[in-house]
């Protein structure tokens, strides 16, 4: 049974139809194509006809004018429109014009940078032309790295890989440096938050590198759709861009079904669970050779849903059909995988967002997304890695219980009808910039007077001069430390520590890696380890060594551990009003213990049992968002009903900023205080769980009244009787009287009627 038949039977079954909210079919669209530009070097065009490219699309002839020209671009289109080109010409045309000419491709990940390799050295051998590309990562061997420095036309490398192995010994890389002509940073919308803003860093070291050797390079930025393209660019590379977003590539009709599973208690608002309905749309799919993508929020999502697919295939003898693909899978694991999925061996995959990015899967037909990813732009980046130019494919939204999830599969019209979501970045986090700080003066002594993209760099410096980093002689700073700054940098996370995983049940072996933050969660003693569907529980947690030893086990439970987290403010840095509320943000300090864990049943989802989690309290400094009630209104109320009332508005807001402020669910946590220390009244924290934080809790104090809002239309339109996962949380979690207290103190904050 084909797609189309398949999706002709579900629109005829009254069962699955009753359940969804929203089907918009997206209909094909034809090619827009432009002129070759008359500078593009006179080989290139014959080379593209040969590999049956007869024209360029509207976007990739104005992206490859633009830098052919000399001015910096960033180009936006959806996935798989060939952007791939927009830099890949104007970079080969300058070298074989120019042979001294030197590029450097910047790929957030290695998978991607490996699959760009591929496709870039097919089409230079169509050419016939002798210009040399290497990857530069950590799988390069030593004897290969010399021949890149010195020979490589283009570079195609990480900006892990950039910071720490290319910018501090930009002295081996000298012929790179000096004949540096242009700089593609593709997947751009990947570079926000914490990310981002150490991004924008490490080009603002790779800038003054660049400058040091003379050379000033184009940049050629691409990516998947977001509301401010140009802005992200230009604060990224610290200089203006030209937006090209004019989309010419083709595309075949696409149906878009939000689904939302049936309610199994009215008086309680639950739903029967979200993964278990994506396991039975998906597995319907696979059942009939549909090759199909699931996208799931977490890595235990992954881990429970793989398990669940393979038991539902192995009945009819499919279930090695079916992986697992996130992060802490080691490289060659992910690699055979990708292969995989694009020779068809595999038909079924199941990922975070780790394969939300452009690397080469083959084009899927199907797109089951288990939740709401978080934003517009992502939910569109994940739709696109199903579908070719031509033909049909589906995208199966499955709501979750969490108000975020039901806001968006009841409000069809709001991600239909809205542009995407900015992208936020906060380079200037005095934590991230200080460490670029010792970074960029460990590469190159700062002269007196240099500016790395704040005025107030020389006060950092004369700071890092007093604790002893760097000594001033005669205008200029120098390191002077034994320590190597940028190894001690991690660009994905707040640490660069992450923990090992190693499995003891026969020969020890490391089979993952959990990073810092999430390692307490999910690698705390008797928590069971879930890996490509083998269960594993962790017999020993190193904590100071970093390392879990875990042994393979047989369970019908996976685990789910608790947080306790306190919260001190340490600085206002801006105040506002709600009618007689009061809003601000400011710099905070955050103190975390995990507490305890539960064992939740398979299948059922029913909890078995809980346990004590003993490891130490992390302390935190970060920024946070407060909004303090006026208490007038609720002095009637007793305590429980007004710690309810906030629990519950905290759920509500945490789940639904991430809509407005283009960051992930975990992104923010909340912290209730009744009596809050710090202002005397009721108050709610959402603070950023990055050190320094990246502009999260700034975002939300500029565009709370649209949060509360959203959160007011929320709670008004949910059926429940007391508060359900769809809104405030359930009554038995939050507290009797959540929901009604959490409407009246919407009401009076946006000048409703109690």
């Amino acid at each position: 049974m084909n797609l189309e038949q398949i999706l002709d039977r579900l629109r005829e079954d009254p069962s699955f139809m009753a359940n969804v909210t929203h089907w918009e079919v997206v209909p094909p669209r034809r090619a827009k194509y432009g002129p070759f530009p008359k500078s593009l070097h006179p080989l290139l065009r014959p080379a593209l006809q040969e590999k049956g490219i007869e024209n360029l699309y509207v976007h990739q002839s104005q992206a490859v004018e633009e830098a052919l020209a000399g001015r910096d671009v960033v180009v936006v289109t959806p996935t798989a429109s060939g952007k791939t080109l927009c830099y890949n010409l104007p970079v080969l045309s300058r070298i074989l014009r120019e042979g001294e000419a030197r590029a450097l491709y910047l790929f957030p990940t290695k998978a991607l940078a490996q699959d760009q390799l591929a496709e870039l050295r097919g089409l230079i051998d169509t050419i016939g032309a002798d210009v040399k590309v290497h990857t530069y990562d950590g799988d390069t061997p030593p004897d290969a790295r010399k021949v890149i420095r010195t020979a490589g036309h283009i570079v195609v490398t990480n900006p892990d890989m950039l910071h720490t192995a290319i910018l501090p010994h930009h002295t081996k890389w000298v012929k790179l440096f000096e004949n540096l002509r242009y700089v593609v940073i593709d997947e751009l919308h990947s570079y926000r938050g914490v990310f981002g803003s150490h991004m924008a860093n490490v080009l603002r070291r790779l800038r003054r590198i660049c400058r040091f050797y003379g050379s000033d390079p184009v940049y050629i930025c691409c990516s998947a759709t977001i509301a401010n393209p140009a802005e992200l660019a230009a604060r990224l590379i610290g200089r203006p861009v030209r937006l090209v977003d004019e989309n010419g590539a083709p595309s075949g009709e696409k149906h878009f079904i939000f689904y939302n599973p049936p309610v199994v208690n009215e008086q309680l608002g639950i739903r029967r669970s979200s993964l278990l309905e994506a396991r039975g749309i998906a597995s319907r799919l696979l059942r009939n050779g549909i090759q199909t993508i699931v996208f799931a929020r977490t890595r235990l999502s992954v881990e429970v849903l793989v398990t669940y697919l393979k038991e539902a295939l192995a009945q009819v003898g499919q279930s090695s059909t079916v992986r697992g693909y996130r992060g802490g899978y080691l490289p060659r694991e992910r690699r055979d995988i990708e292969r995989a999925l694009r020779d068809g061996s595999v038909r079924g995959v199941v990922s975070t967002s780790a394969l939300e990015l452009g690397i080469d899967i083959g084009r899927l037909e199907a797109c089951v997304m288990l939740g709401y990813p978080g934003s517009i732009a992502s939910t569109w980046q994940r739709a696109g890695r199903a579908g070719r130019s031509t033909g049909v494919s589906a995208v199966f939204l499955v709501a979750s219980s969490s108000p975020l999830d039901q806001y968006i599969i009841t409000h069809p019209e709001y991600f239909f009808g809205s542009s995407v979501e900015n992208g936020l970045i906060n380079p200037d986090n005095l934590y991230i910039l200080m460490n670029h700080l010792k970074c960029a003066a460990f590469e190159l002594p700062f002269e007196e007077g240099e500016e790395f993209g704040v005025s107030t760099t020389e006060e950092i410096l004369s700071y890092l001069e007093e604790k002893g980093l760097i000594h001033r002689v005669q205008g200029r700073w120098y390191w002077m430390a034994d320590a190597f700054p940028a190894e001690e940098i991690s660009l994905r996370s707040a640490s660069a520590e992450n923990f090992v995983v190693i499995d003891i049940t026969e020969k020890p072996r490391v089979i993952g890696e959990v990073d810092r933050i999430s390692a307490p969660l999910l690698l705390h003693e008797e928590a069971i380890y879930i890996h490509e569907s083998v269960q594993y529980q962790v017999e020993t947690l190193d904590y100071e060594e970093k390392k879990a030893y875990v042994r393979r086990v047989k369970v019908d439970y996976y685990t789910d551990a608790s947080l306790a987290v306190d919260l001190q403010v340490l600085e206002v840095l801006q105040e506002g009003a709600r009618g007689l509320s009061a809003t601000g943000y400011g710099e905070v300090l955050v103190r975390s213990k995990p507490t305890m864990f539960k064992k939740i049943k398979l299948y059922t989802h029913e909890n078995l049992g809980s346990g004590p989690i003993h490891l130490p309290e992390e302390q935190m400094h970060t920024e946070a968002y407060w909004l303090s009630l006026d208490e007038s209104p609720w002095r009637s109320h007793v305590r429980s009903q007004i710690e309810a009332g906030l629990l519950g508005l905290a759920n509500l807001l945490a789940n639904i900023a991430p809509l407005y402020l283009m960051c992930d669910r975990g992104d923010l946590e909340t912290v209730v205080q009744v009596r809050a220390p710090f202002t005397g009244r009721p108050t709610i924290f959402l603070y950023d769980r990055y050190p320094g934080g990246v502009g999260l809790a700034e975002k939300m104090f500029q565009v709370d009244e649209q949060v509360l809002r959203c959160a007011q239309d929320l709670v008004g339109s949910c059926s429940c009787a007391d508060g359900c996962p769809s809104c405030t949380g359930p009554a038995n979690e939050v507290g009797p009287g959540a929901k009604d207290m959490a409407r009246a103190v919407l009401d009076t904050l946006l000048g409703g009627t109690m």
